[in-house]
């Protein structure tokens, strides 16, 4: 059915633990050169970071497409000529993901979005200068 249709089938995860972190939608069925936009919100308090993350049927390891901080987007390389991604991950706690114009099994996959607080710190050690 689906392959004489030729259709991709996106689907994503809805929700996650205690319906802090949801996707829409939770699934999809599109065409060749359809575009398509995965939403992605929190509810979780001082998180600043939301990721995309890509599952394939033909390598189930989690790529990682990209991430808003705060309103700033980051794409990775392997995805950066075709996916965007967009929002505001800490105050509307809303991100947004962008595939355009899509391309046969090489976008047919699970996406997956998550919530997170960023992490900063620094190594003391590389704070002093030697003596020597």
């Amino acid at each position: 059915y689906l392959k004489s249709l030729s259709p991709f089938l996106l689907s994503s995860t809805g929700l996650s633990q205690a319906d802090k972190v949801q996707q829409t939608p939770t699934a999809i069925l599109k065409g060749p050169e359809d575009n398509v936009q995965l939403n992605c919100s929190h509810t979780i308090p001082n998180y600043d970071t939301i990721l995309w993350y890509q599952q394939s049927a033909q390598n189930t390891a989690l790529k990682l497409i990209g991430y808003v901080r705060f309103t700033s987007p980051t794409v990775e390389d392997s995805f950066k000529e075709r996916f965007t991604v967009s929002g505001d991950a800490a105050t509307g706690k809303m991100a947004y993901l962008h595939i355009p114009n899509l391309r046969g099994t090489e976008d047919s996959a699970v996406y997956f979005c998550a919530a997170s607080k960023a992490q900063c710190f620094t190594i003391p050690s590389l704070l002093y200068k030697n003596p020597l």
